[in-house]
């Protein structure tokens, strides 16, 4: 009996100890992830603004190939919406786009439904650099509530690592469609 009080104890401090730990935690979090990208600045920033285009290269939209999707509106234009239901790791959410900058920039809004209910901005940003280099700027900032911004530290480092794939998986695809 004394054991298992023992383990109850430990359990329930270490619970309160992280509550205590969220409470002076930031609630922002951000990660911005960068890539070079050989292909025409136009090139990169069309293929980008289609959503759909993301089943291509997004690490996240690949995580389930048999999720539903769903979308409103017309792919590349503000207001559009790409909506999945998906297993466990998709999960299920909108994207929608928010704002474009023709050449620059395209800001979106993601909301998961589930595993929880949180929402952030996904902007991707693209760089003229020369006639055949871009620069290309992947960003995803948004706010965790109390207590669970006590993972922050936690999604950062995935989100970087993530990103970096999914940053490495476009490079390829663009760097490699006219040489066939």
């Amino acid at each position: 009996m004394n054991t298992i009080l023992t383990i109850l104890v430990i359990v329930l401090g270490i619970i309160a100890l992280l509550l205590i730990l969220a409470l002076f935690m930031k609630k922002k979090h951000y990660v911005n992830r960068e890539i070079i990208i050989h292909a025409p600045t136009q090139e990169v920033f069309d293929f980008l603004r289609l959503l759909s285009n993301q089943e291509k290269f997004n690490k996240w939209a690949k995580t389930d190939p048999d999720r539903k999707i769903e979308t409103r509106g017309i792919d590349g234009t503000i207001g559009y919406i790409y909506a999945w239901s998906g297993n466990k790791n998709a999960g299920e959410g909108e994207k929608e786009i928010k704002s474009i900058v023709e050449g620059e920039r395209i800001e979106t809004e993601i909301r998961f439904v589930k595993p929880m209910k949180i929402s952030s901005s996904v902007i991707m940003e693209t760089k003229f650099l020369s006639e055949n280099e871009t620069k290309v700027s992947l960003i995803n900032a948004g706010t965790l509530p109390y207590p669970l911004n006590v993972m922050i530290p936690m999604f950062q480092k995935n989100f970087a690592k993530d990103i970096d794939e999914s940053l490495y998986t476009l490079k390829n695809i663009l760097e490699n469609r006219n040489d066939t």
